[in-house]
């Protein structure tokens, strides 16, 4: 159903006590009773009013895709990618996962190269966010990231260091301050994690519950791919990663790319949906 013509949609999109959010690169909207007003409106030609949550966010395309989640104040959370591959900006905002608070943003994460992907852990509502490590220091570093944030405000590296110990060659050595927070798990270099799911459903075996499901929709700048697949991530009850395996993959077989996986998204019937933005198709798993 088409919202505005006018608008360029930055994948962000979430509903939220019946309310649909979505983003642009530098905006925020949101249209109240999006179900009511799709029942009412059957003409593909009638816009919806849409409200403006927030357009106090930067303009940079580079890594100006949003990730968009409430917590269960109904507070929005959402991420501001870093406006290059490897660089200090002087606006704060960048590389960082945001929080609004009324019409204000506050620092739930600092130091994030672009995180496309966040949820919050079902039993200690922590954030778990993953995190694309910088290009161009070679096929196999810096590794992608998958983090747990214990507290508002903790810096997680970029641009000083990339993964659990790699030095950034430009920055690496300057005093920043900070005390950098390792990542839980590392994803691998340049499997570029996008959207993440805890599982909260019955439909899957027992032993999936609290599993953290991540797409990783697959390389562009690496001589042999990686990536292009979902995995599964099982999170003992300290927050910690513990096992990694392959929930689906073949999309890479022989060099040759079938799919990109994007993102995951668990139905209240407990199946799975996941979008493929390269077949331009959502799955949906079941089990039985």
């Amino acid at each position: 159903r088409v919202i505005d013509k006018n608008l360029t949609i930055s994948t962000g999109v979430r509903i939220y006590d019946g309310d649909i959010y979505f983003s642009e690169v530098s905006k925020i909207w949101k249209i109240d009773n999006i179900e009511n007003w799709l029942n009412s409106n059957p003409a593909i030609e009638e816009f919806p009013q849409k409200i403006l949550v927030t357009d106090n966010l930067p303009s940079d395309t580079w890594h100006g895709w949003k990730w968009l989640k409430h917590d269960l104040q109904g507070r929005l959370y959402f991420n501001v990618g870093a406006p290059c591959n490897i660089c200090l900006s002087d606006n704060p905002q960048y590389a960082s996962i945001l929080r609004l608070e009324g019409n204000e943003w506050a620092h739930v994460a600092k130091g994030v190269r672009n995180s496309v992907g966040f949820d919050f852990h079902p039993i200690s509502n922590k954030l778990f966010f993953t995190d694309n490590g910088r290009d161009w220091l070679g096929d196999d570093t810096p590794s992608c990231e998958l983090n747990r944030i214990d507290f508002d405000g903790q810096f997680f590296g970029f641009p000083f260091k990339h993964a659990s110990n790699v030095i950034d060659p430009e920055f690496g050595d300057m005093n920043t301050g900070y005390d950098f927070v390792d990542p839980i798990y590392e994803l691998g270099a340049h499997v570029a994690p996008t959207g993440i799911s805890f599982y909260n459903g019955n439909m899957f075996p027992k032993k999936m519950q609290n599993n953290l499901f991540i797409a990783l929709h697959g390389s562009w700048n690496r001589t042999k791919k990686v990536g292009y697949k979902l995995i599964r991530i099982e999170i003992d009850g300290q927050g910690n990663a513990i096992n990694s395996t392959d929930f689906i993959s073949g999309w890479l077989y022989n060099g040759n790319v079938f799919g990109r996986p994007s993102a995951p998204f668990i139905k209240k019937d407990g199946s799975l949906l996941l979008s493929d933005d390269k077949a331009n198709v959502i799955y949906r798993i079941t089990y039985k």
